[in-house]
């Protein structure tokens, strides 16, 4: 139960801070992608050692490819990490809709992810979310393998949550977190609700590749 509340609480933060700093800055790309960055960053110290601070349902997926965890806890962990995302999307849009300068919070972005209209198309941006979270999950896997990179796990993995949005941004919003993506389209609806497949499945897929990858070229078994 503790592990569950850690990664309920931990998601809450990613979507609050990371979301929230995209809607106040007009998703700046180097705010946002620090934004994003430095809330896994800080989770990673604060949790890390309790739940191993997923916050992603691509991340526990690929733990689970690699054995890492049990269907059961995948299972688990998803559901608290979906949970903790709408609570995170919950107070973002409260904090909004108190915020003169704004008004009701489904007049903004609320930080969701989309493609088409004069961006990149649903091709482009399946493309664009599986090969960001290749790199992202293959860095968390590199980085974990090994207790002496314990120290410095929690820096590398938010650095690299940071790298992959600084080009994502701007492209498709940038997701490799279904459960990042899903609670801020639960509370838009209309579109981002509709598109939210996409950046359910591409991280996923995504997530599969890197973990299918990193366990052939280390020789795990």
């Amino acid at each position: 139960m503790k592990k569950l509340v850690c990664e309920f609480l931990g998601t809450l933060v990613l979507v609050l801070f990371g979301c929230g700093v995209a809607v106040f800055t007009d998703a700046s790309i180097v705010a946002t992608s620090l934004a994003f960055g430095l809330s896994v960053v800080v989770m990673c110290y604060a949790i890390g050692n309790i739940s191993g601070c997923h916050l992603n349902p691509a991340v526990s997926f690929a733990m689970f490819i690699n054995g890492k965890m049990t269907g059961r806890d995948f299972i688990k962990y998803v559901i608290a990490q979906i949970l903790g995302a709408l609570a995170g999307a919950g107070l973002l849009a409260l904090i909004i809709n108190n915020y003169v300068k704004m008004g009701d919070f489904k007049e903004t972005t609320m930080g969701v992810n989309a493609f088409g209209g004069f961006g990149i198309n649903m091709f482009g941006a399946f493309i664009t979310e599986t090969i960001l979270t290749f790199v992202f999950i293959m860095t968390i896997l590199g980085v974990t393998s090994d207790k002496k990179y314990n120290a410095v796990s929690g820096v590398v993995i938010g650095l690299a949550l940071t790298f992959v949005h600084l080009l994502g941004i701007k492209l498709t919003g940038t997701s490799v977190n279904p459960a990042r993506s899903l609670a801020p389209a639960i509370f838009l609806g209309g579109k981002a609700l509709e598109q939210v497949w996409l950046f359910i499945l591409a991280p996923l897929f995504g997530s599969a590749l890197a973990a299918i990858t990193y366990k052939f070229v280390s020789n795990e078994k």
